[in-house]
Protein backbone atom coordinates (compact mmCIF):
# COMPACT_ATOMS: atom_id res chain seq x y z
CA UNK A 1 0.00 0.00 0.00
CA UNK A 2 2.03 2.86 -1.06
CA UNK A 3 1.56 6.45 -0.44
CA UNK A 4 3.46 9.21 -0.05
CA UNK A 5 1.00 12.39 0.63
CA UNK A 6 2.32 14.52 3.48
CA UNK A 7 0.08 16.82 5.58
CA UNK A 8 1.77 19.92 4.42
CA UNK A 9 1.31 18.88 0.98
CA UNK A 10 4.50 17.94 -0.19
CA UNK A 11 4.89 14.64 -2.13
CA UNK A 12 7.54 12.19 -1.40
CA UNK A 13 8.60 9.52 -4.24
CA UNK A 14 8.26 5.90 -4.20
CA UNK A 15 11.53 4.11 -2.31
CA UNK A 16 12.28 7.38 -0.41
CA UNK A 17 12.64 7.29 3.56
CA UNK A 18 9.35 8.41 4.35
CA UNK A 19 8.11 10.99 7.37
CA UNK A 20 7.17 9.11 10.58
CA UNK A 21 3.40 10.01 10.29
CA UNK A 22 3.10 8.39 6.68
CA UNK A 23 1.35 5.49 8.13
CA UNK A 24 -1.24 7.72 9.85
CA UNK A 25 -1.71 9.66 6.31
CA UNK A 26 -2.23 6.22 4.55
CA UNK A 27 -4.42 5.52 7.42
CA UNK A 28 -6.47 8.84 7.22
CA UNK A 29 -7.00 9.01 3.46
CA UNK A 30 -8.64 5.41 3.63
CA UNK A 31 -10.28 6.64 6.62
CA UNK A 32 -11.62 9.25 4.89
CA UNK A 33 -12.96 7.43 1.63
CA UNK A 34 -15.24 5.94 4.07
CA UNK A 35 -16.52 9.02 5.35
CA UNK A 36 -16.59 11.61 3.00
CA UNK A 37 -18.86 11.15 0.08
CA UNK A 38 -16.59 10.66 -3.57
CA UNK A 39 -16.50 14.54 -5.23
CA UNK A 40 -17.37 16.27 -1.45
CA UNK A 41 -15.42 19.23 -2.67
CA UNK A 42 -15.97 21.05 1.14
CA UNK A 43 -14.28 17.82 2.05
CA UNK A 44 -11.65 17.86 -0.53
CA UNK A 45 -10.63 22.01 0.82
CA UNK A 46 -10.22 20.51 4.54
CA UNK A 47 -8.12 18.05 2.90
CA UNK A 48 -6.11 20.70 0.88
CA UNK A 49 -6.16 23.07 3.41
CA UNK A 50 -5.27 21.23 6.68
CA UNK A 51 -3.90 17.61 5.69
CA UNK A 52 -5.87 14.11 5.39
CA UNK A 53 -4.69 13.38 9.23
CA UNK A 54 -5.96 16.52 10.69
CA UNK A 55 -9.12 16.18 8.69
CA UNK A 56 -9.88 12.60 9.94
CA UNK A 57 -8.91 13.65 13.56
CA UNK A 58 -11.67 15.73 14.13
CA UNK A 59 -13.51 14.04 12.40
CA UNK A 60 -13.25 11.08 14.87
CA UNK A 61 -13.39 13.31 18.02
CA UNK A 62 -16.11 15.18 17.16
CA UNK A 63 -15.42 18.05 18.51
CA UNK A 64 -15.35 21.52 16.97
CA UNK A 65 -16.78 21.31 12.98
CA UNK A 66 -15.09 22.11 10.44
CA UNK A 67 -16.28 25.01 8.59
CA UNK A 68 -18.54 24.79 5.78
CA UNK A 69 -20.67 22.36 6.65
CA UNK A 70 -24.26 22.75 8.90
CA UNK A 71 -23.85 20.95 12.18
CA UNK A 72 -26.79 18.09 11.22
CA UNK A 73 -24.13 17.41 8.42
CA UNK A 74 -20.90 17.50 11.21
CA UNK A 75 -23.27 14.92 13.23
CA UNK A 76 -23.63 12.72 9.93
CA UNK A 77 -20.02 12.69 9.42
CA UNK A 78 -18.86 12.04 12.67
CA UNK A 79 -21.45 9.32 12.83
CA UNK A 80 -20.01 7.44 9.75
CA UNK A 81 -16.13 8.38 11.30
CA UNK A 82 -17.52 6.51 14.21
CA UNK A 83 -17.75 3.23 12.60
CA UNK A 84 -15.07 3.36 9.92
CA UNK A 85 -11.67 1.08 10.38
CA UNK A 86 -9.30 1.80 7.57
CA UNK A 87 -7.12 -1.03 9.05
CA UNK A 88 -10.06 -3.46 8.36
CA UNK A 89 -10.74 -2.05 5.13
CA UNK A 90 -7.03 -2.48 3.92
CA UNK A 91 -7.03 -6.30 5.39
CA UNK A 92 -10.19 -7.22 3.26
CA UNK A 93 -8.69 -4.78 0.21
CA UNK A 94 -5.57 -7.42 0.44
CA UNK A 95 -7.56 -10.25 0.91
CA UNK A 96 -9.58 -9.11 -2.49
CA UNK A 97 -6.35 -8.60 -4.03
CA UNK A 98 -6.90 -5.12 -4.56
CA UNK A 99 -4.34 -2.22 -3.21
CA UNK A 100 -5.20 1.86 -2.60
CA UNK A 101 -3.43 4.71 -4.12
CA UNK A 102 -3.48 8.68 -3.09
CA UNK A 103 -1.91 11.08 -4.49
CA UNK A 104 1.92 11.41 -4.85
CA UNK A 105 2.18 7.55 -5.25
CA UNK A 106 4.10 6.61 -8.39
CA UNK A 107 0.93 5.13 -9.76
CA UNK A 108 -1.63 7.90 -9.30
CA UNK A 109 -2.50 9.39 -12.30
CA UNK A 110 -1.87 13.54 -12.02
CA UNK A 111 -4.81 14.27 -14.29
CA UNK A 112 -6.66 13.78 -11.69
CA UNK A 113 -5.27 16.35 -9.77
CA UNK A 114 -7.23 18.88 -12.05
CA UNK A 115 -10.24 18.16 -10.62
CA UNK A 116 -9.39 20.55 -7.56
CA UNK A 117 -11.36 19.96 -4.26
CA UNK A 118 -13.80 17.35 -6.15
CA UNK A 119 -10.30 14.95 -6.61
CA UNK A 120 -10.58 11.68 -5.15
CA UNK A 121 -8.64 11.26 -1.35
CA UNK A 122 -7.60 7.99 -2.84
CA UNK A 123 -8.62 4.93 -5.32
CA UNK A 124 -9.12 1.15 -4.52
CA UNK A 125 -7.22 -0.47 -7.50
CA UNK A 126 -7.73 -4.33 -8.82
CA UNK A 127 -5.85 -5.51 -11.39
CA UNK A 128 -2.04 -5.70 -12.12
CA UNK A 129 -1.28 -2.61 -15.03
CA UNK A 130 -0.43 0.28 -14.03
CA UNK A 131 -3.11 2.93 -13.97
CA UNK A 132 -0.91 6.25 -14.47
CA UNK A 133 0.88 4.31 -17.18
CA UNK A 134 -2.88 3.47 -18.86
CA UNK A 135 -4.59 6.41 -18.21
CA UNK A 136 -1.53 8.03 -20.46
CA UNK A 137 -3.04 6.89 -23.50
CA UNK A 138 -6.95 5.97 -22.81
CA UNK A 139 -10.17 7.18 -24.34
CA UNK A 140 -13.58 7.06 -22.49
CA UNK A 141 -16.53 5.19 -24.21
CA UNK A 142 -20.09 5.79 -22.57
CA UNK A 143 -23.40 5.76 -23.47
CA UNK A 144 -27.06 4.61 -22.65
CA UNK A 145 -27.88 1.62 -20.28
CA UNK A 146 -30.58 0.75 -22.81
CA UNK A 147 -29.09 1.08 -25.92
CA UNK A 148 -30.26 -0.11 -29.28
CA UNK A 149 -28.21 -2.53 -31.74
CA UNK A 150 -27.03 0.17 -33.60
CA UNK A 151 -25.59 1.43 -30.33
CA UNK A 152 -24.01 -1.78 -28.88
CA UNK A 153 -22.38 -2.39 -32.77
CA UNK A 154 -20.11 0.90 -32.74
CA UNK A 155 -18.90 0.80 -29.52
CA UNK A 156 -17.75 -2.72 -29.82
CA UNK A 157 -16.56 -1.41 -33.17
CA UNK A 158 -14.85 1.82 -31.73
CA UNK A 159 -13.45 0.12 -28.70
CA UNK A 160 -11.60 -2.57 -30.98
CA UNK A 161 -10.34 0.02 -33.06
CA UNK A 162 -8.88 1.95 -30.30
CA UNK A 163 -7.51 -1.42 -28.59
CA UNK A 164 -5.52 -2.35 -31.95
CA UNK A 165 -4.30 1.10 -32.41
CA UNK A 166 -2.54 0.71 -28.96
CA UNK A 167 -5.59 2.80 -27.36
CA UNK A 168 -7.01 1.67 -23.29
CA UNK A 169 -10.98 2.10 -23.13
CA UNK A 170 -11.99 3.02 -20.37
CA UNK A 171 -16.02 3.08 -19.00
CA UNK A 172 -18.33 2.58 -16.33
CA UNK A 173 -18.68 -1.68 -16.12
CA UNK A 174 -22.61 -0.45 -16.65
CA UNK A 175 -24.66 -2.51 -18.86
CA UNK A 176 -25.52 -1.15 -22.76
CA UNK A 177 -22.70 0.75 -24.09
CA UNK A 178 -20.26 1.07 -21.27
CA UNK A 179 -20.32 -3.18 -21.25
CA UNK A 180 -20.16 -3.43 -25.24
CA UNK A 181 -16.81 -1.18 -25.09
CA UNK A 182 -14.78 -3.34 -22.87
CA UNK A 183 -16.41 -6.82 -24.82
CA UNK A 184 -14.92 -4.74 -27.35
CA UNK A 185 -11.71 -3.91 -26.38
CA UNK A 186 -11.20 -7.48 -24.48
CA UNK A 187 -12.22 -9.08 -27.87
CA UNK A 188 -9.67 -7.72 -29.76
CA UNK A 189 -6.89 -8.54 -26.98
CA UNK A 190 -6.87 -5.07 -26.02
CA UNK A 191 -6.44 -2.88 -22.44
CA UNK A 192 -9.76 -1.80 -20.72
CA UNK A 193 -10.48 -0.13 -17.52
CA UNK A 194 -14.06 -0.14 -15.58
CA UNK A 195 -14.23 2.53 -13.39
CA UNK A 196 -17.38 1.61 -10.55
CA UNK A 197 -19.62 3.57 -8.31
CA UNK A 198 -19.33 1.42 -5.85
CA UNK A 199 -16.42 -1.06 -3.79
CA UNK A 200 -14.27 -2.77 -6.46
CA UNK A 201 -14.36 -5.84 -4.58
CA UNK A 202 -18.14 -5.90 -5.45
CA UNK A 203 -18.80 -5.65 -9.36
CA UNK A 204 -22.15 -3.89 -10.12
CA UNK A 205 -24.27 -4.65 -12.04
CA UNK A 206 -24.39 -8.02 -10.84
CA UNK A 207 -24.64 -9.17 -14.31
CA UNK A 208 -21.28 -7.94 -15.07
CA UNK A 209 -20.02 -10.11 -12.13
CA UNK A 210 -18.12 -12.04 -14.91
CA UNK A 211 -17.11 -9.35 -16.76
CA UNK A 212 -15.50 -7.12 -14.41
CA UNK A 213 -13.79 -10.09 -13.28
CA UNK A 214 -12.36 -10.63 -16.70
CA UNK A 215 -11.89 -6.91 -16.47
CA UNK A 216 -9.76 -7.27 -13.45
CA UNK A 217 -7.68 -10.26 -15.06
CA UNK A 218 -6.86 -8.35 -17.98
CA UNK A 219 -6.98 -4.73 -17.23
CA UNK A 220 -8.32 -2.64 -14.38
CA UNK A 221 -11.00 -1.78 -11.97
CA UNK A 222 -10.70 1.59 -10.22
CA UNK A 223 -12.93 3.42 -7.87
CA UNK A 224 -13.47 5.81 -4.95
CA UNK A 225 -15.37 3.67 -2.76
CA UNK A 226 -13.72 0.89 -0.11
CA UNK A 227 -14.12 -2.39 -0.49
CA UNK A 228 -17.99 -3.25 0.12
CA UNK A 229 -19.69 -0.35 -0.15
CA UNK A 230 -22.51 -0.43 -2.49
CA UNK A 231 -23.51 2.41 -5.08
CA UNK A 232 -26.31 4.67 -5.36
CA UNK A 233 -27.33 6.86 -7.93
CA UNK A 234 -25.88 9.91 -7.07
CA UNK A 235 -22.36 8.14 -6.70
CA UNK A 236 -23.20 6.93 -10.57
CA UNK A 237 -23.19 10.88 -11.10
CA UNK A 238 -20.25 11.95 -9.27
CA UNK A 239 -17.89 8.73 -10.65
CA UNK A 240 -18.77 9.94 -13.94
CA UNK A 241 -16.12 13.01 -13.25
CA UNK A 242 -13.37 10.71 -12.93
CA UNK A 243 -13.73 8.70 -16.20
CA UNK A 244 -13.57 12.16 -17.53
CA UNK A 245 -10.46 13.39 -15.78
CA UNK A 246 -8.48 10.11 -16.26
CA UNK A 247 -8.73 10.02 -20.10
CA UNK A 248 -7.35 12.12 -22.99
CA UNK A 249 -11.11 12.32 -24.59
CA UNK A 250 -14.83 11.01 -24.54
CA UNK A 251 -16.80 9.36 -26.72
CA UNK A 252 -20.77 9.49 -26.09
CA UNK A 253 -22.22 6.38 -28.34
CA UNK A 254 -25.83 6.76 -27.55
CA UNK A 255 -27.43 8.87 -25.16
CA UNK A 256 -30.84 10.27 -24.55
CA UNK A 257 -31.30 13.90 -22.92
CA UNK A 258 -30.87 13.38 -19.25
CA UNK A 259 -28.61 10.13 -19.40
CA UNK A 260 -25.72 10.16 -16.72
CA UNK A 261 -23.18 9.52 -19.88
CA UNK A 262 -23.67 13.32 -20.93
CA UNK A 263 -22.56 14.24 -17.26
CA UNK A 264 -19.18 12.52 -18.59
CA UNK A 265 -19.03 14.40 -21.62
CA UNK A 266 -19.86 17.93 -19.78
CA UNK A 267 -17.12 17.05 -17.06
CA UNK A 268 -14.50 16.53 -19.61
CA UNK A 269 -15.58 19.87 -21.78
CA UNK A 270 -15.19 21.40 -18.07
CA UNK A 271 -11.59 19.83 -18.19
CA UNK A 272 -10.79 20.67 -21.25
CA UNK A 273 -10.62 17.15 -22.83
CA UNK A 274 -11.83 16.40 -26.06
CA UNK A 275 -16.02 15.32 -26.17
CA UNK A 276 -17.15 13.26 -28.74
CA UNK A 277 -20.43 12.23 -30.13
CA UNK A 278 -21.47 9.19 -32.52
CA UNK A 279 -24.60 10.45 -34.34
CA UNK A 280 -27.86 8.39 -34.72
CA UNK A 281 -30.69 8.62 -36.31
CA UNK A 282 -32.51 11.95 -36.16
CA UNK A 283 -35.76 9.88 -35.14
CA UNK A 284 -33.76 8.07 -32.33
CA UNK A 285 -34.37 9.51 -29.00
CA UNK A 286 -30.86 7.75 -27.81
CA UNK A 287 -29.17 9.69 -29.89
CA UNK A 288 -31.04 12.95 -28.82
CA UNK A 289 -28.66 13.67 -26.00
CA UNK A 290 -25.61 12.69 -28.40
CA UNK A 291 -27.07 15.02 -31.05
CA UNK A 292 -27.91 18.10 -28.46
CA UNK A 293 -23.87 17.79 -27.66
CA UNK A 294 -22.60 17.81 -31.34
CA UNK A 295 -24.40 21.05 -31.77
CA UNK A 296 -22.81 22.48 -28.34
CA UNK A 297 -19.54 22.42 -30.12
CA UNK A 298 -18.95 18.23 -29.37
CA UNK A 299 -16.68 16.49 -32.61
CA UNK A 300 -18.40 14.05 -34.57
CA UNK A 301 -16.38 10.85 -35.18
CA UNK A 302 -17.72 7.53 -36.57
CA UNK A 303 -14.79 5.28 -36.05
CA UNK A 304 -11.61 4.71 -34.24
CA UNK A 305 -9.20 6.68 -37.22
CA UNK A 306 -11.18 9.36 -36.26
CA UNK A 307 -11.00 9.45 -32.78
CA UNK A 308 -7.18 9.10 -32.55
CA UNK A 309 -6.88 11.96 -35.03
CA UNK A 310 -8.27 14.17 -32.15
CA UNK A 311 -6.67 13.06 -29.05
CA UNK A 312 -3.79 11.24 -30.42
CA UNK A 313 -0.09 12.42 -31.26
CA UNK A 314 0.99 14.88 -33.83
CA UNK A 315 0.95 13.12 -37.27
CA UNK A 316 -1.86 10.19 -36.29
CA UNK A 317 -4.47 11.72 -39.24
CA UNK A 318 -7.70 9.25 -40.48
CA UNK A 319 -7.42 8.96 -44.07
CA UNK A 320 -8.98 10.99 -46.32
CA UNK A 321 -13.00 9.82 -47.22
CA UNK A 322 -14.08 9.52 -50.32
CA UNK A 323 -16.53 6.98 -52.32
CA UNK A 324 -15.12 3.96 -54.67
CA UNK A 325 -13.39 5.88 -57.69
CA UNK A 326 -15.17 4.43 -60.89
CA UNK A 327 -13.76 4.15 -64.17
CA UNK A 328 -15.16 7.80 -65.40
CA UNK A 329 -13.16 9.25 -62.71
CA UNK A 330 -10.10 8.65 -64.46
CA UNK A 331 -11.76 10.52 -67.88
CA UNK A 332 -10.31 13.61 -68.44
CA UNK A 333 -12.33 17.08 -67.64
CA UNK A 334 -13.54 17.83 -71.56
CA UNK A 335 -14.47 13.76 -71.67
CA UNK A 336 -16.49 14.20 -68.73
CA UNK A 337 -18.21 17.09 -69.76
CA UNK A 338 -19.52 15.48 -73.34
CA UNK A 339 -20.44 12.26 -71.57
CA UNK A 340 -22.24 14.21 -69.21
CA UNK A 341 -24.36 16.19 -71.68
CA UNK A 342 -25.59 12.97 -73.60
CA UNK A 343 -29.24 12.67 -72.84
CA UNK A 344 -30.57 9.73 -70.51
CA UNK A 345 -32.73 8.31 -73.03
CA UNK A 346 -32.43 8.78 -76.96
CA UNK A 347 -29.91 9.52 -78.90
CA UNK A 348 -28.38 13.60 -79.94
CA UNK A 349 -26.59 14.82 -82.32
CA UNK A 350 -22.95 16.06 -82.10
CA UNK A 351 -23.89 19.67 -82.43
CA UNK A 352 -26.66 18.83 -79.59
CA UNK A 353 -24.10 17.54 -77.41
CA UNK A 354 -21.95 20.47 -78.01
CA UNK A 355 -24.38 23.23 -76.94
CA UNK A 356 -24.72 20.26 -73.75
CA UNK A 357 -21.15 20.72 -73.21
CA UNK A 358 -19.93 24.00 -73.70
CA UNK A 359 -17.55 22.81 -76.37
CA UNK A 360 -17.45 23.12 -79.93
CA UNK A 361 -18.87 20.56 -82.74
CA UNK A 362 -15.28 19.21 -84.05
CA UNK A 363 -14.23 18.84 -79.98
CA UNK A 364 -17.50 17.06 -79.03
CA UNK A 365 -16.87 14.26 -81.93
CA UNK A 366 -13.50 13.49 -80.82
CA UNK A 367 -14.38 13.09 -77.40
CA UNK A 368 -17.53 11.03 -78.18
CA UNK A 369 -15.12 8.76 -79.90
CA UNK A 370 -12.83 8.90 -77.32
CA UNK A 371 -15.78 7.63 -75.01
CA UNK A 372 -16.74 4.98 -77.89
CA UNK A 373 -13.68 3.43 -77.58
CA UNK A 374 -14.27 3.39 -73.81
CA UNK A 375 -17.55 1.41 -74.30
CA UNK A 376 -19.65 4.36 -72.82
CA UNK A 377 -21.57 5.57 -75.85
CA UNK A 378 -22.06 4.08 -79.33
CA UNK A 379 -22.88 5.78 -82.60
CA UNK A 380 -26.88 5.54 -84.34
CA UNK A 381 -26.87 7.31 -87.47
CA UNK A 382 -26.28 10.97 -87.31
CA UNK A 383 -26.78 10.86 -83.43
CA UNK A 384 -24.72 9.62 -80.26
CA UNK A 385 -26.36 7.47 -77.60
CA UNK A 386 -25.37 6.09 -74.33
CA UNK A 387 -24.34 2.51 -74.61
CA UNK A 388 -25.95 0.35 -71.25
CA UNK A 389 -23.03 -0.20 -69.36
CA UNK A 390 -23.22 3.52 -68.82
CA UNK A 391 -26.64 3.34 -68.08
CA UNK A 392 -25.98 1.20 -64.87
CA UNK A 393 -23.31 3.62 -63.63
CA UNK A 394 -23.99 6.94 -61.93
CA UNK A 395 -23.97 9.99 -64.45
CA UNK A 396 -20.99 11.87 -64.02
CA UNK A 397 -21.65 15.17 -62.03
CA UNK A 398 -24.98 14.59 -61.15
CA UNK A 399 -26.40 12.63 -57.85
CA UNK A 400 -29.53 10.05 -58.89
CA UNK A 401 -32.21 9.03 -56.33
Amino acid sequence: MNGADRADGADCPDGADRPADDDAELLARVFLSRVLEPGDTVGGRWVRELGAAPVARRLRTGTLPLPGVSLKRWAGLCARAASADPARDLAAAREAGVRFLRPGDTEWPAQLDDLGDARPTGLWVRGRPSLRIWALRSVALVGARACTEYGAHMAVTLAAGLAERGWVVISGGAYGVDGAAHRGALGSGGATVAVLACGVDRPYPRGHAGLIDRIAQQGLVVGELPPGDHPTPSRFIVRNRVIAALTRGTVVVEAAYRSGSLVTARAAQRLGRHTMGVPGPATSALSAGVHELLRGGAALVTDAEEVVELVGDMGELAPDRRGPVLPRDLLAPDARHVLAALPAHGAATAREIARGARTTADDAIARLYELRSLGYVERHGEGWKLTRHAMISPRTGRDEC
